[in-house]
């Protein structure tokens, strides 16, 4: 995941978008992102979506992933040891 971040970085840099990806605006963009993902769901069964829009479905997600990554990153989040850590915790929360 490091080596991923770090392409997205140098991806930002390259481009100079990186003014305007500070905590919020990343924020933001993850749920928009996450806005346009539903939107191959609306009025569809999961099925239907997956079968007729999985390109653009595949899309969304992995623009949902970059902004995330980059969230992280600027934020300090490890999330491999965060989403093992909420699991823990869910693992609790929700016993067998």
């Amino acid at each position: 995941m490091e080596k991923l971040q770090t392409e997205i970085r140098e991806f930002t840099k390259a481009r100079n978008w990186g003014g305007n990806h500070d905590a919020r605006n990343l924020a933001i963009s993850i749920s928009l992102e996450a806005s346009e993902l539903l939107e191959h769901f609306q009025w569809k069964s999961g099925e239907e979506a997956v079968a007729h829009n999985k390109q653009e479905i595949v899309d969304e997600a992995a623009d949902v992933f970059i902004y995330l990554l980059q969230f992280a990153d600027l934020i300090g989040i490890d999330l491999e040891e965060a989403a093992r850590a909420k699991m823990k915790k869910n693992a609790e929360k929700y016993p067998v």
